[in-house]
């Protein structure tokens, strides 16, 4: 049983800065409730109260929201209107799809003058005849039933034949009682056979696909079994998460060696750059997913990327320069690129623009390329003559003149002057 909480509560409070007191407007839905309780107590200011798609059984503890203007308990499992007589600001109530068969029940209503909407489809006083008469000319204050709003001539008709309409809808309110009760017997019994019998010797998914796969009666206590069936399968699938979560993960080998692993089980490719320089890691990561959670650590001879917690590691096969590496992500397709240069790569020869990538990786053999040729042995540049003895008069012999001389380079030499005294103690100039 899912009882409401003060922590529940403040959760759904968060515009409010958690506080319950000035709470106007709160939506406990889908939260598997049985019981309308504290409510009143931690929110006396309520106006909006939204608790549909739960399991409720029974309207209670509301009398205290004077304030209260608008109530959805559609979709529980409600079969009486009562203790809503205090609530005298409510303008409009929501029961569709419960289980309500005593239509009488709605006299309790006439007290809340404010009430303009009331809203019962789905409900199995709808299927009586003259239903729409009766409520109409119970409850004057309504201005529309079910979405369909209410005519004058309408309310002038349920009026006049009120007190026979009434004790037809009493007829068939009593019949309904009557199935009803047959009906809640035999139910809880067949529920308990099935239980007792059938189901004890299925695993979870086997009672789901028999379960699902029988034709049910529209009732509370069908609508208990549907609640059942999926919280066993949840509690299923937590247990199962959580031995995935118990199992420990290896990452490395007994001598240190990382191992491969997508725990995330996307798609990847691993490959070298143009220049062979650099390795490449392309994955797959989905487009939405919020960067903030993907890791990246990079290590001399592996690559981790931890995506929502799961782990992808790929062992590389030579070692990678860790400060020079490189995480970009696209902000169209979402992939993640991850760019590792080799450690203490040496580039021989700049590739061709039109040599491919895989004719490079094919070739096994040095290339020569002073002499054009292709050889799988070291070679030497040869310094001598062939017979291996050197000449070394040779490295001594002055430099031959040349045979050709410009004549702009030639200088017209010039005569000394009659006054010029040769002083034979001045040296020559060189």
């Amino acid at each position: 049983m899912v009882r409401i909480t003060v922590e529940m509560v403040r959760n759904k409070a968060e515009h409010h800065d958690r506080l319950l007191a000035p709470l106007e407007e709160i939506a406990l839905h889908q939260e598997n409730i049985e019981r309308i309780e504290f409510i009143q107590d931690w929110c006396p200011k309520l106006k909006i109260l939204l608790m549909q798609s739960n399991l409720i059984a029974k309207i209670e503890n509301l009398n205290k929201l004077k304030h209260l203007k608008y109530l959805n308990l559609a979709l529980n499992n409600i079969e009486v209107i009562e203790n809503l007589e205090r609530c005298e600001s409510l303008e409009k109530l929501d029961l569709t799809l419960n289980f309500i068969g005593e239509i009488v029940s709605v006299e309790s209503l006439i007290g809340n003058y404010n009430l303009t909407n009331l809203y019962l489809t789905g409900n199995p006083c709808t299927d009586f005849d003259n239903y729409r008469d009766f409520v109409i000319g119970t409850l004057p204050q309504l201005s529309a039933l079910d979405g369909k709003d209410i005519e004058r001539s309408d309310r002038i008709k349920a009026l006049q034949n009120l007190p026979m309409i009434r004790s037809d809808i009493l007829f068939e309110q009593e019949n309904y009682k009557y199935q009803r009760k047959s009906q809640k017997a035999r139910l809880e019994n067949t529920i308990k056979e099935k239980w007792d019998n059938e189901y004890s010797n299925m695993d979870i998914d086997e009672r789901n696909k028999r379960f699902w796969a029988e034709k049910t009666e529209h009732a509370p206590e069908i609508r208990y079994e549907i609640e059942r069936m999926r919280q066993m399968k949840l509690k299923s699938y937590e247990s199962e998460d959580k031995k995935e979560e118990k199992k420990e993960i290896r990452l490395f080998t007994s001598d240190g060696r990382p191992f491969n692993i997508n725990q995330p089980k996307i798609d990847f490719k691993f490959s070298d750059d143009e220049d062979l320089s650099s390795y490449v890691l392309d994955l797959a990561v989905y487009k939405h997913l919020d960067t903030s959670l993907i890791d990246i650590d990079i290590q001399s001879n592996y690559v981790r990327v931890i995506i929502k917690g799961k782990i992808f590691q790929l062992h590389l096969p030579q070692e990678v320069d860790i400060t020079n590496s490189t995480a970009q992500r696209s902000q169209i397709t979402g992939h993640l690129v991850v760019t590792m240069p080799k450690a203490n790569f040496i580039l021989k020869k700049p590739l061709k623009s039109k040599e491919s990538l895989a004719s490079i990786k094919s070739k096994q053999s040095v290339k020569c390329y002073d002499m054009g040729t292709t050889s799988s042995k070291r070679e030497f540049l040869e310094i001598g003559p062939s017979d291996g003895i050197l000449d070394l008069t040779k490295l001594t012999q002055s430099k031959q003149k040349p045979s050709y001389i410009d004549p702009r380079l030639k200088l017209t030499e010039k005569k000394p002057s009659s006054e010029f005294v040769d002083n034979p103690e001045v040296p020559d100039l060189i």
